[in-house]
């Protein structure tokens, strides 16, 4: 594991992408959210803890 590094350029903003992945030949499925730095392989994040906010209310 890697030491996290702080932000330099606090600019550019973030990208998030979604993604509903397909398991078991189609009979499951879930939901997916990575958020990342456009210009960096190593800074991103990836959850399949995807909720809405009307679910947390």
């Amino acid at each position: 594991m890697t030491s996290p590094e702080p932000r330099t350029d606090e600019s550019q903003p973030l990208t998030s992408r979604g993604y509903r992945i397909t398991v078991d030949d189609g009979r499951d499925s879930f939901f997916a959210i990575c958020l990342e730095e456009p210009d960096s392989e190593t800074a991103w994040i990836m959850s399949d803890t995807v909720r809405t906010l009307d679910g947390m209310r």
